[in-house]
């Protein structure tokens, strides 16, 4: 008789997400046995872990194992392991809810696209619920290990609104898990098919995965059926490089990470010496859809002496490298090691700098081996990797080698060029690295501060993220030479510079009057007017010192939320513009100072992307053209 049961309906995103689920992985779906397969080794590692100061918790059986079982009469497929187990309300906060921050977001972001869908619910992570991919009905036994049989739980569900929860007896601590299989899922329960899919997907883990074979006597007759271990049952990570596949390491991340598709490189290394560990690093081929997510759990899976401590160890990578999945098994750490103790430890602090330089040679052993695939890794983790100039001093020289920018260089918005390329094609006598940052990568391309760099076929990179300016705020040279930008009113090109002609200083003589009544028309609004000779095609431009915050990073700090100091511009003309010129000769002053106006609003414009009262601009732009 069923005892304290309980109809609960699911959280309205998790029906949401089951939907999706099924749907976008039909295609991939004896991925489910992976996935329960894998969270049962999970449940063995907690153990083990827990045992450590709680022997008692093994209830005199320490043998850990999973155990698949199949009923063609009934259609149930059954996973079971002796792990760590669940009570009652573990049950329902586990099988009940989405435990992940973010997940309104996540749904948004899937949108219609099947082929997205897929690839973006394997990076959520979908564990148990891919049994209802092949299952109309899921049944979950379960006991917390150290509890009594009859607190045991019974959870059922048919994966589309509801699930009963109940309190039964149960002997065996862990948990059952019972697939009824749709009539065209039949093929799941056939022992070779079975058989295929484990050597497939967890040959790798550290556990015995057991089936349960029938036994037959020398004359082929069947005799009884005996529990038959599987898989390798060795840690992947413990075993020689030499011997491990290619496929092997894939579908170790793949359990490591939940997610679905291959990684892009991994390493795997041992270490002896005055340090003894072994790590296994991985680089993922796709971005998690919540990378920027501040609340999302990364870091390494801790080992020590082959004993399971925690889930995303953050402690041993900065957060700039927090796409980095993997493992670390240390010799050194103390077994009843917290996550309070290893913030402040120097084996660590030791372990952090280690893995930290390992992930960078990783990275640029990549970008000079296999440029196409770097940038793949570029395009989905670089935002994150400009953190790293600002984080990590002692690699800054590291890390922003392996930075790429869109170029005035190349006809694509691509970020294909390194800071090593760009000093490779310098300009005999040019001292400086030119940059510009802007909205997008199209108004960097077209501002009119490039003309000058056009004409003198002056390289300058074009920074249009929004982490740019920020990252140019820590990183102001690079291999000893300065990063300048060429929005700034004292910009100097050096030997690059025009010497100034007998007609340049002729017109400036000629237009002085004309500046100086720009400057009383003016007055405050800007904090000098000046003839420019950086200007071909445009008349006017805006540009601040470099004592003075630029565009950029004005519009960060807004967006922050923080307040924005006032940017005064200095006002730069073109004499050699027939525009200007006209200007110059108007005597009438309400004419003049609509023109003078109109030119400011337009370089405003082109510097900030907006302007505070666009009517009037509009206005005055129609006023004039009448």
């Amino acid at each position: 008789m069923s005892k304290n049961q309980e109809t609960r309906g699911f959280q309205s995103e998790m029906k949401q997400l089951l939907h999706l689920m099924i749907h976008s992985l039909y295609s991939n779906k004896e991925i489910f046995l992976r996935e329960l397969i894998s969270n049962a080794s999970d449940a063995a590692d907690k153990l083990r872990f827990k045992a450590l100061s709680a022997p008692e918790l093994y209830e005199g059986d320490g043998d850990l194992h999973v155990r698949i079982k199949f009923d063609e009469s009934k259609g149930t497929l059954t996973i079971s392991d002796n792990g760590i187990g669940m009570n009652r309300e573990q049950i329902i906060d586990n099988l009940g809810t989405v435990a992940k921050s973010g997940t309104k977001e996540f749904l948004t972001a899937l949108g219609q696209d099947q082929a997205k869908n897929s690839q973006l619910i394997g990076q959520f992570g979908v564990g148990f619920y891919s049994a209802f991919i092949v299952a109309d009905k899921v049944e979950v036994r379960s006991r917390a290990a150290g509890e009594p049989a009859e607190n045991g739980v019974l959870w059922i569900s048919n994966g589309e609104g509801e699930y009963t929860v109940e309190d039964i007896e149960k002997k065996q601590r862990g948990t059952e898990i019972t697939l009824f299989l749709r009539e065209d899922e039949k093929e799941f329960l056939n022992d070779w098919r079975l058989r295929e899919i484990i050597g497939k997907y967890s040959d790798h883990i550290g556990l015995p995965v057991e089936i349960l074979a029938k036994e037959y006597d020398d004359e082929g007759k069947e005799t009884g059926v005996k529990w038959e271990k599987i898989n390798k049952a060795q840690a992947l990570w413990t075993r020689s490089k030499g011997e491990i596949s290619d496929d092997e390491y894939k579908e170790f991340y793949k359990h490591l990470s939940h997610d679905f598709a291959d990684p892009l490189l991994w390493q795997h290394n041992k270490v002896e010496g005055n340090q003894e560990y072994t790590s296994l690093l991985y680089v993922p081929s796709k971005a998690p859809w919540d990378l920027f997510n501040r609340e999302q759990k990364h870091g390494l899976k801790l080992y020590v002496q082959r004993v399971f401590i925690m889930d995303d160890a953050e402690v041993f990578m900065p957060n700039y490298l927090r796409f980095m999945k993997g493992l670390l098994d240390s010799n050194d750490l103390p077994l009843n090691v917290s996550r309070e103790i290893l913030q402040d430890n120097k084996t660590t602090a030791a372990l952090r700098k280690a893995l930290t330089k390992r992930s960078l040679q990783m990275l640029e052993k990549l970008a000079k081996d296999d440029n196409e695939k770097y940038l793949a890794f570029w395009k989905e983790f670089g935002l994150v990797l400009k953190e790293g100039v600002a984080e990590d001093f002692a690699n800054k020289e590291q890390i922003a080698k392996l930075y790429r920018f869109a170029s005035s260089k190349t006809d694509s918005s691509e970020q294909n060029v390194s800071f090593e390329d760009y000093i490779s094609r310098m300009k005999d006598g040019q001292k400086a690295i030119y940059y510009i940052t802007a909205d997008s990568y199209t108004a960097a391309k077209n501002s009119p501060h490039l003309e000058l760099f056009n004409k003198k076929d002056i390289e300058v990179l074009l920074l249009s993220d929004r982490i740019d300016e920020w990252m140019l705020s820590y990183l102001t040279e690079f291999d000893s030479k300065p990063l300048q930008p060429i929005t700034k009113a004292d910009l100097d090109l050096g030997d690059l510079a025009d010497k100034q002609d007998d007609s340049q200083k002729a017109a400036e003589k000629e237009l002085g009057s004309f500046v100086e009544r720009v400057k009383t028309l003016l007055g405050e609004r800007v904090k000098d007017v000046r003839l420019t000779h950086r200007l071909t095609d445009t008349p006017a431009v805006v540009s601040t010192d470099n004592d003075q915050m630029t565009t950029q990073m004005a519009k960060l700090f807004a967006m922050s939320g923080q307040p924005v100091p006032e940017v005064k511009y200095t006002f730069e003309l073109n004499p050699e513009h027939s525009l200007v010129k006209k200007v110059a000769d108007l005597t009438d002053e309400s004419e003049f100072a609509n023109w003078v106006e109109l030119l400011l609003e337009q370089a405003m414009f082109a510097e900030r992307g907006t302007l505070e009262n666009p009517t009037a601009f509009i206005k005055r732009m129609n006023g004039l053209l009448k």
